[in-house]
């Protein structure tokens, strides 16, 4: 369990309680987290930018006691600045926003900043990443989503590889890279070595009955993945 995850160079895994069982939730993020992940994802979902709804700062608030892993948010919300600030009292530690639904968005990091709170951006898998150039030097995530938010279980799309090079390599040193949409042993080393910083897996570690095996089959292949010192790209001169 990492309770900064910014003090790590190493790739982590973040375990998307989204697919836990709710009904004992504070076990399962207790079992991923005992055995082998590193901090905690919160999807949090309003049934109208996406067509599905999570849980909101009711939940985080409830399981913050229960848990001292970094909890990372991700606000797949039509206007996600009306809910940073209880989002943030809940105990959220990194709220990452869309750029599709802000108008500034680098006014809208500043916003989330003054909360006293990390900041992320991301984008769908069909937005052009050149929407996050503006603000990429006020925020210090960016989430590359591989699948189209809304539901987990979705299939890895393969393209978003390339998107999360020409990310990587506008990035400073302090900046992490996160992705998150259907993380598998399988494709886990090709996103490590695309760039990616944070990994998160949802079904990949709470569909079958052993965590630690299903960390482990994670780990091993992120861990042995070769990480180039220049992040695979197609030409990128904007």
């Amino acid at each position: 369990m990492v309770r900064d995850p910014f003090t790590q160079t190493r790739p982590l895994i973040a375990a998307s309680i989204l697919s836990a069982n709710f009904a004992r939730l504070k076990s399962e993020m207790d079992d991923a987290l005992g055995n082998g992940a590193d901090f905690v994802h919160l999807d949090i979902m309003d049934g109208h930018f996406v067509p599905n709804i999570s849980f909101g700062p009711a939940v985080i608030q409830s399981i913050r006691p229960e848990c001292s892993a970094f909890f990372d948010a991700h606000l797949m919300l039509s206007e996600p600045l009306r809910y940073v600030e209880a989002l943030s009292k809940a105990g959220a530690q990194l709220l990452t926003i869309h750029v599709e639904t802000v108008n500034d968005v680098a006014a809208a990091a500043a916003q989330i900043r003054a909360l006293g709170v990390r900041v992320g951006i991301t984008l769908n898998p069909d937005t052009p990443v050149e929407r996050l150039w503006p603000a990429l030097d006020h925020v210090d995530v960016v989430l590359m989503m591989s699948v189209f938010p809304g539901f987990s279980g979705q299939k890895f799309i393969a393209q978003s590889l390339e998107r999360c090079g020409r990310v990587k390599r506008r990035l400073r040193a302090d900046q992490r890279l996160e992705i998150d949409g259907g993380i598998h042993s399988g494709n886990i080393a090709s996103a490590v070595s695309a760039g990616c910083d944070w990994l998160v897996a949802g079904s990949a570690i709470f569909s079958g009955p052993d965590r630690a095996a299903s960390i482990a089959a994670l780990r091993n292949p992120m861990n042995s993945a070769p990480r180039p010192s220049v992040w695979p790209c197609t030409v990128d001169n904007d």
